[in-house]
């Protein structure tokens, strides 16, 4: 850490000018949640320029965002300068027409933003030292000032372009659709020219460097720095003795029988991503873990479960069903409401009770919840993945699990609750870890000692040589089958791996399979498959995106048509020779059976006992021993066709690879294809004189790397121009 005499260059205090464009900022009673545009990044920002305001080594910390004249949203944001401190400031900046508008309109009217905040610092006693432009809007502005001006800049993603355009396609948005409301090219445009720009990149996590930024062509790791933002620890903070006053205490109490044991605490959204299930799963197989402990779950807000988006609906359905199924009655609280202020103390009670906070996400990319926990005193158990890995190795106050292991899932948390020592010392890592790195002081600290060498001009920038592909969507893609293809030889993982790897820049990599997505999870990460850039699972009826396994929504409802599960089960209730398979295999669009095919009817009786009673589905036969239904509208192939139109891949440009009959719509048509050696022979018989099908001579992933030699499949991986 730089001491204060060398926190200035040449004696003098630093003058950082900060810029964030868009939303509503202001220094008091933030309208944090008002819309999509006024949240978490406006919140850190406003704290970030009082933080640094209040440093010894600062002068003048100024924060330029846009200046509003709006009846609609008050007149505090028409105000020209608004003191935060004594040394830092908000100024509003004239951008076009002064009513308040979302983000993707402001686009055309950044370059006046840009002409009026030059003016301003020319009439400036001083100039900055250094620019710091946050989310992409910015940093169009600070790279035209940066280059105008000759000042150092640093800036701040928030969030990313090409991670939303994946979400909003996974959310039923074509292309089309995307670029007209959210002005996307523009959008990932500027921040390509801002990284490439920049000298400086601030992220908060490790994971942020590797899965999001790295899907630009101007990625330079080099340049990257992660400093995690602060944490008001005037709101989360340990105990304080009187948290069993509280309404959401008594709210709790209404559903344990036992409230003094100690809480095992759960936080988040009722999202599929968020693995509550299993949490409450492991804890309803652990008769030791409901002995010791209460499990309290806080899934957000409703006032009626029918009333919720099918996502979330799915969700909580599923986690009163799960309680059911193991009569966790008395032992699980899961509050329909609660308070934004009845969160730290839910932290504390959670504290006082001796208990644990797990984060289960099956992907997380920060984890702000596992920090407050901390500052609270409570230990923590999260998910091995993303931010998590560098709070606990910072904090050294609890444990990482693999969110889909239960049964090592309930162990970790019996470590946690039974021995009273080591929770203290957990607890007491947490506090002391979160004020070392975690705080608003520790930030501020950390982020000087970052941008004082560019200041200074003691750290040379070196910049790789970058080039810029002309358009923004991957080239091609490989899309494989998992058990056929991938997991029966591991010895030849590894070189099939190195070549996904190495072409990941132009070309896309799919998993298409049977299993559901916790189960592909299980084995991608058993095996050290890198998680793929999209996953078709449950046979082709879900598909989800990297790198925060986004659900497709609108291929949900697309498939949704005509689809009957109920009436199919009891249509085929009493064939002979079906058995229907565990109800870990099922899902909302597959049900799935055993067959003996020596008792049961064919797979075409099958299909017209379904068509007369009014069913139009689809049926799938794999390895003489697995039968599927799934929607009409609803196949591997099915799946990855829409994916193809969805990213604008043509199906000339995807390689598909598979072994069983449930791979044999994906493999027939337009794209490449090749059967590896280990396959169903009869069941993939009709595929022999089909063109564009590569019948491979080895099996497995050999099979398929024989396949793109044959294909001489990213000879020519480029994107072209569109």
């Amino acid at each position: 850490m730089l001491s204060l005499n060398m926190m200035t260059n040449k004696n003098e205090k630093l003058y950082i000018l900060l810029i964030s464009v868009h939303g509503l900022i202001r220094g008091k009673n933030l309208e944090l949640g008002r819309d999509a545009d006024t949240g978490g990044q406006t919140k850190y920002v406003v704290e970030l320029a009082r933080a640094l305001g209040c440093h010894p080594g600062v002068g003048r910390v100024d924060l330029l965002t846009r200046r509003i004249e709006d009846d609609s949203v008050g007149s505090a944001y028409s105000q020209t300068i608004e003191p935060l401190s004594d040394n830092a400031q908000i100024i509003r900046i004239d951008c076009g027409d002064p009513v308040y508008l979302p983000k993707e309109l402001l686009w055309d009217c950044l370059d006046n933003f840009s002409d009026h905040a030059i003016n301003y610092i020319r009439e400036q006693p001083l100039t900055p030292h250094i620019i710091h432009s946050h989310y992409a809007d910015a940093g169009y502005i600070a790279s035209r000032l940066s280059h105008h001006l000759g000042i150092p800049m640093v800036h701040t993603g928030h969030s990313l372009g090409r991670v939303k355009r994946r979400r909003l396609l996974a959310s039923g948005l074509n292309q089309a659709d995307i670029e007209r409301r959210y002005n996307i090219s523009r959008r990932i445009e500027a921040e390509e020219d801002t990284l490439g720009a920049a000298d400086l990149v601030i992220t908060s996590t490790h994971q942020e460097i590797e899965k999001q930024y790295g899907l630009y062509d101007y990625y330079q790791p080099q340049q990257m720095r992660i400093i995690p933002p602060g944490t008001d620890l005037l709101c989360f903070h340990p105990a304080r003795g009187d948290e069993r006053q509280s309404a959401i205490y008594r709210s709790l109490c209404r559903f344990l029988n036992q409230p003094e044991k100690p809480v095992i605490l759960a936080l988040s959204r009722p999202d599929q991503r968020k693995n509550i299930i299993t949490l409450v799963e492991a804890f309803g197989e652990s008769a030791r873990l409901q002995e010791v402990a209460n499990l309290v779950v806080i899934a957000g807000n409703r006032d009626d479960i029918r009333d919720m988006e099918d996502g979330a609906q799915e969700v909580l359905t599923d986690l009163l069903m799960v309680i059911d199924q193991y009569d966790l009655y008395g032992k699980v609280a899961y509050p329909k409401n609660h308070q934004p202020d009845d969160v730290p103390t839910l932290y504390r009670l959670a504290a006082l009770s001796q208990g644990v906070f797990i984060n289960p996400a099956l992907t997380e990319p920060f984890g702000l919840t596992l920090i407050e926990a901390a500052a609270s005193g409570l230990p923590i158990i999260a998910t091995e993945d993303g931010g998590p890995k560098d709070i606990i190795e910072n904090c050294h106050n609890g444990y990482l699990i693999d969110p889909l292991d239960k049964a090592a899932m309930a162990e970790t948390m019996l470590k946690v609750l039974s021995n009273q020592q080591k929770w203290q010392q957990l607890a007491n890592n947490g506090i002391e870890g979160v004020q070392k790195h975690y705080s608003w002081h520790a930030h501020v600290e950390k982020y000087l000692a970052t941008v004082q060498p560019l200041i200074d001009q003691t750290e040379p920038v070196v910049k790789m040589s970058l080039a810029r592909r002309p358009m923004l969507y991957h080239d091609r893609a490989i899309f494989t089958d998992l058990d056929q293809n991938l997991l029966g030889d591991p010895k030849v993982l590894a070189p099939f791996i190195e070549i996904i790897q190495n072409n990941r820049k132009c070309a896309s990599f799919g998993i298409a399979t049977g299993r559901r997505l916790d189960s592909a999870l299980t084995e991608l990460r058993r095996h050290n498959i890198p998680r793929p850039d999209v996953l078709i699972t449950s046979l082709g009826t879900e598909i989800y995106y990297a790198p925060s396994l986004t659900k497709d929504k609108g291929w949900a409802d697309h498939i949704d048509y005509l689809w009957k599960p109920r009436t199919v089960r009891r249509v085929l209730a009493d064939l002979s020779g079906l058995k229907l398979q565990a109800k870990k295999e099922q899902s909302a669009f597959k049900i799935s059976y055993y067959i003996d095919p020596e008792l049961a009817p064919s797979v075409d009786e099958i299909n017209r006992l379904l068509h007369q009673n009014d069913l139009t589905v689809n049926i799938f036969l794999s390895f003489g021993q697995f039968l599927d239904i799934v929607p009409i509208r609803a196949s591997k192939g099915f799946a990855l066709r829409w994916y193809a139109e969805q990213s604008g891949i043509p199906l000339e440009h995807i390689l598909t690879a598979g072994g069983s009959g449930a791979d044999e719509d994906m493999m027939r048509g337009n794209p490449l294809a090749v059967v590896v050696a280990n396959r169903h022979d009869e069941e993939l018989s009709s595929l022999t004189d089909v063109e564009r099908v590569y019948f491979a001579n080895q099996p497995f992933a050999s099979g398929i790397i024989e396949a793109i030699e044959y294909y001489d499949f990213f000879s020519t991986c480029e994107v072209p121009v569109k």
